[in-house]
């Protein structure tokens, strides 16, 4: 096969790589399901707490669990995950039958039942349905009453299906995700975490049970939610999901050499830059496990489509380099979705702006891709921190790094932004402090960096997209 042309690389990587990353709470295609190293323990059965920020995997991941086709994949080097008997215990998109969502999660706290007897609930319902066993399920105020009155009966119940799974060399996992879809006031969502964290600990009773919690930063860092007895026995599980910059250009690499009606050139463009060669599993390319790891490689393939500097010298930075530190956020932290959002928007557009240009990704057009990265996370966050948008409104147009009193300055002459924050569903936790107090819950989520001389500065990947200045860095987005 000849080596592909730049027309029909750029081609290749647009159609190689989504619009649109998250999966919904959907299955996701197996051909995309890419284990960096630090995240193979995170999916193990006896990893019981997973943290994570916005677009690392969470939901990714208690999707691709629920598939027996994915686990089948994972299952070749976390050999349990093939042998799971999978359920939701909290999710992404609505199971009634499965858990209540947070209007009857309210209801039933309202009535005065503890959030830590509607989890024994869901549990009650999982199980018996394994079991073939018969328990009141017309509503989840049948079911929870049912667990309040009749513990013996439940004991019972998790003790036959642990023996029974056992039995047959097979496990239980539920898994719960979303959680910030539990309840629009902070102190219930602890409560409801909390209580939640007590039945996974509950679990540890049977060797053939598991629970898996996927949780936001915000909803674990400082929070009361591990303030009980032997909680210390869960943390001691948890895992951290973040991707270094070897596992998202090895990501990459997965989405491209997996391409549906590209994946021939791509994979042409890969084994000779790379001199791998990629294997072909169960209708899966992967790429070989050295050029998941080794940088030099994985620096060769990029520089093979986006040359070896951000301009005319070593100067403006290395592509390699960049196209992942400028999506970053004030934690040094970057995220697949705006990776791969990223470089997509920088294959487009340097069909439509450098169709000569002699390499498949111009540089200006991966600054670009920067711009559509960050227009992507904006929208993001703000559906999961509506204030945000509230706050950032007024910054419009602000160079960083600054002193903080230039940003509350502005907020102070434009109060109609900031005035309804306390009303906001899960509002800055630390609104009542004031400016100080907004400043910290905006460096928590990642949003604000403080420097060494006490400047307020902001990672590209926010900055752009709500429109702020800096002087040499990306352009912000022009005001529609």
């Amino acid at each position: 096969m000849n080596a592909p042309s730049i027309r029909e690389l750029r081609e290749a990587i647009v159609q190689a790589l989504p619009i649109e990353t998250s999966t919904y709470g959907g299955t996701p295609d197996k051909k995309t399901v890419y284990v960096p190293p630090s995240h193979v323990k995170a999916l193990r059965l006896e990893c019981n707490l997973v943290i994570g920020a916005r677009g690392v995997g969470k939901t990714f991941w208690s999707a691709a669990l629920r598939s027996d086709i994915i686990r089948d994949v994972l299952g070749r080097s976390i050999p349990d995950l093939s042998k799971v008997r999978f359920h939701t215990g909290f999710g992404e998109r609505s199971e009634t039958n499965a858990y209540p969502d947070s209007d009857v999660f309210g209801n039933l706290l309202s009535k005065g039942y503890e959030a830590y007897h509607v989890w024994r609930a869901v549990m009650a319902r999982w199980l018996a349905g394994l079991a073939g066993q018969e328990i009141p399920i017309a509503s989840w105020d049948q079911t929870v009453e049912w667990v309040s009155s009749h513990p013996e009966d439940l004991a019972r119940l998790f003790e036959r299906v642990d023996a029974e799974l056992g039995d047959k060399g097979a496990y239980g996992l539920i898994v719960f995700d979303a959680l910030d879809r539990s309840s629009t006031e902070w102190r219930t969502m602890d409560s409801i975490i909390r209580d939640l964290l007590r039945m996974i600990l509950f679990l540890k009773r049977f060797p053939r049970l598991h629970g898996k919690v996927f949780l936001r930063e915000d909803q674990f860092a400082g929070r009361p939610i591990t303030d009980f007895p032997d909680a210390s026995k869960l943390l001691a599980t948890r895992v951290d999901l973040t991707w270094g910059a070897n596992d998202l250009h090895g990501l990459l690499w997965q989405y491209l050499c997996n391409a549906d009606q590209a994946g021939s050139e791509l994979r042409k463009f890969f084994e000779d830059a790379a001199l791998q060669k990629l294997t072909y599993t169960s209708d899966i390319w992967t790429i070989p496990e050295v050029a998941k790891r080794d940088g030099a490689i994985q620096r060769r393939l990029f520089s093979g489509l986006a040359g070896d500097w951000m301009g005319n010298d070593r100067r403006r930075g290395v592509p390699y380099v960049w196209s992942v530190s400028h999506l970053a956020d004030g934690r040094g932290l970057t995220s697949p979705r705006s990776f791969l959002a990223a470089i997509r928007a920088a294959a487009d557009y340097s069909s439509t702006r450098y169709p000569e240009y002699a390499l498949a990704l111009h540089y200006e057009s991966i600054k670009r891709g920067v711009q559509t990265a960050s227009e992507i996370r904006v929208s993001e966050l703000s559906e999961d921190y509506p204030w945000v948008r509230s706050l950032m409104r007024p910054l419009r147009g602000l160079t960083v790094p600054c002193q903080f009193e230039a940003v509350s300055d502005r907020w102070q002459t434009d109060p109609g932004n900031t005035a309804t924050l306390s009303s906001e569903r899960l509002p800055p936790e630390h609104h009542e402090l004031g400016w100080p107090g907004l400043r910290r819950d905006l460096e928590s989520l990642g949003l604000f960096e403080s420097m060494k001389d006490g400047r307020v500065n902001m990672p590209d990947l926010y900055r752009v997209g709500f429109g702020l200045g800096r002087r040499g860095g990306v352009k912000p987005i022009p005001r529609s």
